[in-house]
């Protein structure tokens, strides 16, 4: 992994939900070879223990901790396994989010010739479950998270937590209206915690992904023949680097916001990761 410096987070707890993922998996693993004790949350045990298998095998320390964000009393269990096995949480990633099929409607703009269509969801289909899921995953499996691993940061040093926004927080995207908005929920939600915690010793912000193609985007950027869609046309366009960003790229970004002396006096910011997608108008 190319790290591009080197905070000393040596013997710091870090707990990274949604591990498991392509993006903060990235994470666990960078803040491991900068010394800290990494515990993956996540659901699937599988990928978790690859991915301490990777850590360990790179010198760094992990665990993982199988757990669901949206069920507290897993998230619960998972930080007693924590706290037993490396202490208290100094770090904490809340990582875990994403899309759900029944949220995501087929047409950019509204197409009376498809509304009846069954095989094409229109915006009035999608499913108030589906909804609600992304929001419950999103908002509360960052809420959940934080209430039960801030307990350990009060009153310590160094104490950070770090959320994951999209850029679909500051622009809604179309077809995805669930996730857009659960996303600026995080943004807003990022800033109320950092004012919550200032005097608290706790310093909150987010990283804003532009586009990286992962397993949770793949149906909307590629076809089946492995071809880029059209939507993929459309961001590459609206984005001035011309490109997809890579998972590693995220991590300066991120050990910047986790380093107390690079970052001290930083809190309630969302930075954009996005090779200008949020500067560009499109003209």
């Amino acid at each position: 992994m190319n790290i591009p410096f080197r905070p000393n987070l040596q013997d710091q707890v870090a707990v990274v939900t949604g591990g498991t993922g392509v993006l903060c998996s990235n994470f666990a693993k960078a803040l491991a070879v900068c010394g800290a004790k990494v515990a993956i949350v996540g659901r699937n045990e599988e990928k978790a223990k690859d991915i301490v298998t990777a850590i360990e095998g790179e010198g760094g320390t992990a665990i993982y901790a199988l757990a669901d964000v949206l069920d507290i009393d897993s998230v619960k269990a998972a930080h007693e396994d924590i706290l037993k096995t490396f202490g208290k949480c100094d770090i904490l990633i809340n990582g875990a989010g994403g899309n759900n099929p029944r949220s995501i409607s087929y047409d950019e703009f509204f197409n009376k010739e498809t509304l009846y269509d069954t095989e094409k969801m229109s915006f009035f289909d999608l499913e108030p479950a589906g909804f609600e899921y992304v929001f419950g995953l999103n908002i509360t499996g960052t809420l959940i998270p934080t209430q039960i691993f801030a307990g350990d940061m009060i009153d310590r040093p160094g104490s950070v937590i770090i959320n994951v926004s999209s850029m679909s927080a500051y622009i809604p995207l179309t077809k995805v209206a669930a996730y857009s908005s659960a996303k600026a929920a995080i943004n807003n939600f990022t800033q109320w915690l950092a004012v919550h915690f200032a005097k608290s010793g706790i310093r909150v912000n987010a990283i804003a992904p532009g586009f990286f193609s992962t397993a949770q985007n793949a149906s909307l950027l590629w076809n089946e023949d492995g071809s880029p869609t059209a939507r993929t046309q459309k961001i590459l366009n609206n984005t001035p680097m011309q490109r997809f960003g890579e998972a590693e790229e995220l991590i300066g970004t991120l050990l910047w916001l986790v380093d107390s002396q690079g970052s001290g006096f930083v809190t309630g910011i969302i930075v954009p990761v996005d090779g200008g997608f949020s500067a560009y108008s499109g003209v």
